[in-house]
């Protein structure tokens, strides 16, 4: 089960560049349910996503490299590119997704929970903006068509 709310940000946080990150790449397959393969670093998935808007069931089945691009061509829609940035949030990380392409300048904030209620009880940092969690439209499946 994936609980995790999205927001907008006011303005990136000062020297990003200090954090990790790592370059994602993912097609979506199907959006109803969500079928999406994706390229994380050297790292090659087939997700499945179930219904709902914070909490969602969620597979991750490992692929390899020729698999993965074999089934990227085979996307409906665009395909998604961003760099995403990890930033503590004790006691929590932040998932900061700087969309590149035609998707720039978008960028989502992504915080994920062991529960319900950790989720619920989530202050945001000044610097996010909106929660957007149970807008549909800043979901990548929607991003991918849009």
């Amino acid at each position: 089960m994936e609980i995790e709310r999205k927001f907008t940000i006011k303005k990136l946080p000062e020297n990003l560049e200090q954090y990790p990150s790592r370059l994602i790449e993912q097609g979506y397959l199907n959006t109803d349910p969500v079928v999406r393969v994706r390229r994380d670093g050297n790292d090659y998935y087939l997700t499945y996503k179930g219904k709902g808007l914070l909490a969602r069931e969620e597979y991750n089945l490992p692929l390899n490299e020729e698999a993965y691009q074999h089934l990227i061509q085979k996307a409906d829609g665009r395909i998604i590119t961003k760099r995403r940035y990890l930033l503590p949030c004790d006691p929590y990380t932040i998932e900061l997704d700087v969309f590149l392409g035609d998707l720039a300048p978008l960028v989502i904030a992504e915080v994920e929970f062991p529960d319900l209620e950790a989720a619920q009880s989530f202050l945001p940092p000044d610097w996010f903006q909106d929660d957007v969690t149970m807008d549909p439209a800043y979901h990548n499946s929607t991003l991918s068509r849009s």
